[in-house]
């Protein structure tokens, strides 16, 4: 069975073909940089790993693009109304500091906790303030063909002027007509027209990034970031477009258009795949909303970022997962026992036949990463391989598992606190006395303290819980 993706361009799973035999070519879109990304943005970054992940696996040489977006990021750019602050610039403000300066702190952080959660790093990451001229060339091309006007504060695609306009998210122009979801803007031919630059006037007057442009000095649109980022890195069209499903409008929208536009004519991106939100409760996860949790907020829960990983892997990306702390130890409880196989796996001796496993879990990951099902294999052989004394058979599949999901390799040996190291030597002391009342009461004295007991073959062994 062949890799079959959703395609959120056409409304369907449909079978994977590269444009060339072999390699993929993919971009993601990346994060704004004006504060540390909350695990609903991981969920989305993840996805993208996970699916280059499968597909090194499967055997294709990938090129991965995800940008950093580090200027003209509009708040009110949601709706695509070019309205409001710059993000970045807001958060310097406040942080009494340059933007670039902002954007750099940010970016630190964003790749720190990438490699915590086991992300594997793209060929390319650009940033958008470093990709300017492929920007003003787009613009004036998309002027020269008659989809882009100027006006007093910018340069705007005129949506009227692309037919598919609409076609990824179902906004129709009439749907998004003066009043509904956009205000009006007088200055704009229509109100569901974008901005590709916003001179520096007006509101903007005092805009920190700016460059000079022969329509004024001023700052790109969001949107024509990654259409330039795309092209730049990997030429049109390419295989696959990532992104969280918050990005199909505007931005993946005005994406198109842009892209469409300044090229032949023809799509520029074969496959559009987005992640479904994070629930807290039966809100999304939003910055707006103030109810989100970012990477340090779990681990000072007392998780790893590797259990988070293994959490949001657990549900379908094209499920929204409602977050519960309960959720995630049930994730880290899942996580550690897999670990535990994993290493007798690599201990065991012996070989077997478990080509019926391999095969039902490359079914369920072509099924359109289809990760529950892919998870479900995993225990499944876990169980039969122990009954069976079949482990050593099955170190190719781990292998398979370690490479696709992220999360399974073998950990650094934690620190033990020596409260917990007295209180398992008393254990031991017990143990070979024969005082099993002791030792057990001993083994919940180091639970409390969020520390496992596992007797083996091997000894005692103590595990983080």
């Amino acid at each position: 069975m062949s890799l079959r993706l959703y395609n959120t361009l056409t409304k369907q799973e449909e079978d994977f073909t590269p444009i060339k035999e072999g390699e993929v070519r993919m971009y993601t879109c990346g994060p704004t940089v004006y504060g540390r990304p909350h695990i609903g943005n991981y969920s989305s970054f993840l996805l993208a790993d996970l699916l280059r992940r499968w597909l090194e696996v499967s055997g294709y040489a990938v090129t991965h693009v995800k940008n950093i977006t580090d200027v003209g990021h509009l708040a009110g750019d949601d709706v695509a109304d070019a309205e409001g602050a710059d993000k970045i610039e807001r958060q310097s403000r406040e942080e009494k500091t340059d933007p670039l300066s902002i954007a750099r702190k940010y970016a630190e952080q964003y790749i720190g906790d990438e490699h915590a959660l086991n992300f594997r790093e793209p060929e390319h990451r650009p940033l958008a303030t470093e990709t300017i001229p492929e920007m003003l060339s787009m613009i004036e091309t998309l002027i020269d063909r008659g989809h882009a006007y100027e006006t007093e504060d910018g340069v705007y695609f005129d949506v009227t002027t692309f037919e598919g306009y609409g076609k990824l998210s179902g906004n129709t122009l009439e749907n998004l007509s003066s009043g509904s979801r956009i205000a009006v803007d007088e200055k704009k031919k229509n109100a569901a027209d974008f901005a590709l630059w916003k001179k520096c006037v007006g509101e903007n007057e005092h805009h920190i990034l700016r460059w000079d442009s022969k329509w004024g000095e001023g700052f790109p649109g969001w949107h024509l970031e990654c259409s330039c980022m795309s092209d730049k890195f990997l030429g049109s069209p390419f295989d696959i477009h990532t992104g969280g499903e918050d990005l199909i409008f505007p931005h993946h929208e005005c994406e198109i258009a842009q892209s469409v536009g300044s090229g032949d004519g023809k799509p520029h991106v074969n496959y559009w795949v987005h992640k479904r939100f994070i629930d807290m409760g039966d809100t999304k996860m939003s910055k707006s909303l103030g109810n989100v949790l970012c990477l340090p907020d779990i681990e000072n829960m007392g998780f790893s970022p590797l259990d988070l990983r293994y959490y949001l892997l657990s549900v379908h990306y094209r499920t929204n997962l409602k977050f519960t702390k309960k959720g995630l130890e049930d994730a880290h409880k899942a996580r550690r026992k897999i670990l535990e196989w994993v290493g007798e796996v690599d201990a065991a001796q012996g070989s077997g036949d478990v080509e019926e496993s391999n095969q039902k879990f490359a079914e369920a990951m072509n099924s359109d990463l289809n990760t529950p099902a892919a998870m479900a294999v995993v225990f499944d052989l876990m169980s039969s391989s122990r009954n069976e004394g079949t482990l050593g058979s099955c170190k190719e599949f781990v292998r398979m598992i370690q490479e696709t999901f992220g999360c399974f390799d073998p950990e650094e040996a934690q620190e033990i606190p020596q409260e917990v190291s007295d209180l398992a030597s008393k254990r031991l002391e017990a143990r070979s006395n024969k005082d099993f009342a002791a030792s057990d009461s001993l083994r919940d004295e180091i639970q409390a303290l969020g520390f496992e007991v596992k007797d083996s073959e091997k000894g005692q062994e103590i595990i983080k819980m």
